[in-house]
């Protein structure tokens, strides 16, 4: 399914759809409450890996070529996101993402490397690779956030050339909303999504990165959790790494992606942390999550993955051990 339609069919699940369980896949993960260990032995068999929130096959294909060809997960991350992000009829994240209310198309990505630095941009227009401009700004500015006109800049001094990133298709659909939806966003139904992407490389070292184009129609200036480091995405290499997909305001409010690395600290597999992490969001107080959509992935340093979302349909693209392949999430709301 297409993660744009996604977000819309989540509405259907109350209505009592589920998946077959021989659709659903727990992604290998051991529910073995000691898997990890806090200095936990990188297993072999399971590196180089790449994994990624969504059906991102070609995503996932680059980066792995990068691991092959003796690459680190750094480079792996950014060269896999940017193949979304130059992908202009994915709508979702770079040249050609749907643009807020005021018809800009505003980018905001970041990414973590193995000794936890990071680089952020939010806001940033009219450059194509957001999580390439993230990573000059961890590599060559003090700084871990650059916003808006400032990000730009600093991305053009950097060679990044500017162009107009609102394709016809992005606003045809623009003009649409613009007579058809109403002002307040209508959760399901005005679609956004992102690209997270992990990776461990054959040292055993893992880096990670995510990218978007936001909530379609967002008032401007709205930031989401991508950009944030612990909510959108954390790395931490000595036992995992996870990254958030979904209504990002609802993941900055547990700092989701942080959560979820703690919770494999604390000796929880990959997967359980993802479903302990979902289930912080929909049992706080007067939840409203049966109207919205959180998903997660993670990888803890043995190279066991997890992934879990409120809603059915979500997915994660997984390539290892020469098999690249989705992998459809288990979600909480079966009912």
């Amino acid at each position: 399914m297409d993660r744009r339609k996604f977000i819309k069919q989540t509405a259907l699940t109350g209505a009592g759809l589920t998946l077959p369980n021989t659709l659903v896949s727990c992604n290998d993960n051991n529910n073995d409450a000691s898997e990890v260990e806090t200095n936990a032995i990188v297993n072999t068999k399971n590196v180089p890996l790449v994994i990624a929130t969504w059906h991102v096959k070609e995503a996932t294909a680059k980066a792995m070529q990068v691991l092959q060809a003796g690459g680190n997960a750094l480079d792996a991350v950014e060269q896999g996101c940017r193949v979304e992000e130059a992908n202009e009829k994915g709508q979702s994240v770079g040249k050609g993402g749907l643009p807020d209310r005021d018809g800009n198309v505003t980018l905001d990505a970041c990414i973590m490397d193995k000794y936890g630095n990071c680089g952020s941009v939010v806001y940033l227009q009219n450059i194509t690779h957001a999580v390439s401009v993230a990573r000059k700004v961890m590599e060559d500015t003090p700084h871990v956030m650059l916003a808006g006109e400032g990000a730009k800049q600093f991305a053009i001094s950097k060679g990044f050339k500017p162009e107009n990133l609102l394709t016809e298709a992005s606003k045809v659909a623009w003009e649409k909303w613009k007579v058809e939806a109403e002002y307040q966003p209508i959760i399901n139904i005005e679609n956004h999504d992102t690209i997270g992407m992990l990776a461990i490389d054959k040292n055993g070292d893992i880096s990670g990165a995510c990218t978007t184009s936001g909530l379609a129609y967002k008032m401007g200036g709205r930031v989401g959790d991508s950009p944030i480091i612990g909510s959108g995405l954390f790395v931490d290499n000595e036992i995992g790494a996870c990254v958030a997909t979904g209504l990002g305001e609802e993941v900055v409010k547990t700092v989701g992606s942080f959560l979820v690395v703690e919770l494999m600290r604390q000796g929880k597999s990959p997967q359980q942390a993802c479903e302990e992490a979902i289930k912080r969001i929909v049992n706080k107080p007067n939840s409203d999550y049966k109207n919205f959509q959180v998903g997660y992935i993670a990888v803890n340093k043995k190279g066991k993955t997890g992934s879990y979302s409120i809603h059915q349909w979500f997915s994660m693209t997984k390539f290892q051990n020469n098999v690249n392949e989705q992998i459809q999430s288990d979600y909480y709301n079966k009912v």
